[in-house]
């Protein structure tokens, strides 16, 4: 006699436990590299928000040097820090996982120099060379232009900062020349009345 074979209830479909198992699993599998390190940015910006709450407790805290003791208060941001330190602590826990599934991620692929990544001034105004040797010619180019751009800007800046320096020194010697007029003109003006006041007999 054979036993008649098991079949499932959900109609030869896994239970809806395991489904929604292999779907985080598989939702697990699908993160890429960008989303993680968008969590740990994330992370890093929580673990800074939660040290700094915790500066902040420890900085309202008293030390018990004749102070009133309140036992409850204390408690309470006793309590409070050490939630915070737990969290920390998870926080921390959490970027190093993410740390290592970006290594994890981006172990097959070839490191890039920082100099290609970071874009660099050249102040002797020489012909641009290829750092990194794969470049096309559009892109030197490009920079070749972006550099001149910022030379024409540099000599407009220095030919704009002698006008200026012009006009101050003009509205200085106006101004020099304004308040000798006026005390010219007030030492007229009082001799003037004087004079005037000695002829009427005043």
């Amino acid at each position: 006699m054979t036993t008649p074979p098991l079949v499932s209830p959900f109609g030869g479909q896994p239970p809806p436990q395991q489904q929604q198992q292999q779907q985080q699993a598989q939702a697990a599998r699908d993160v890429n590299t960008a989303s993680l390190c968008r969590i740990g940015q994330e992370t890093v910006q929580d673990i800074v928000l939660r040290t700094m709450e915790i500066f902040q407790l420890l900085r309202n805290m008293q030390l018990p040097n004749g102070v009133t003791y309140h036992p409850n208060t204390h408690q309470d941001r006793l309590g409070k820090l050490q939630e915070h330190l737990r969290t920390l602590s998870v926080l921390f826990r959490k970027l190093r996982l993410v740390y290592d599934k970006c290594n994890e991620n981006c172990a097959g692929l070839d490191p890039i120099p920082p100099e290609q990544l970071i874009p660099f001034v050249e102040d002797d105004g020489s012909k641009h060379e290829d750092r990194s040797g794969g470049q096309s010619r559009s892109a030197s180019e490009e920079r070749r232009e972006i550099l001149e751009v910022n030379k024409k800007l540099k000599q407009k800046n220095q030919h704009l900062k002698q006008i200026m320096d012009q006009l101050r020194n003009l509205i200085w010697e106006i101004n020099s020349m304004l308040a000798v007029t006026t005390d010219w003109l007030k030492q007229c003006f009082t001799e003037g009345i004087g004079t005037l006041a000695i002829s009427k007999g005043f």
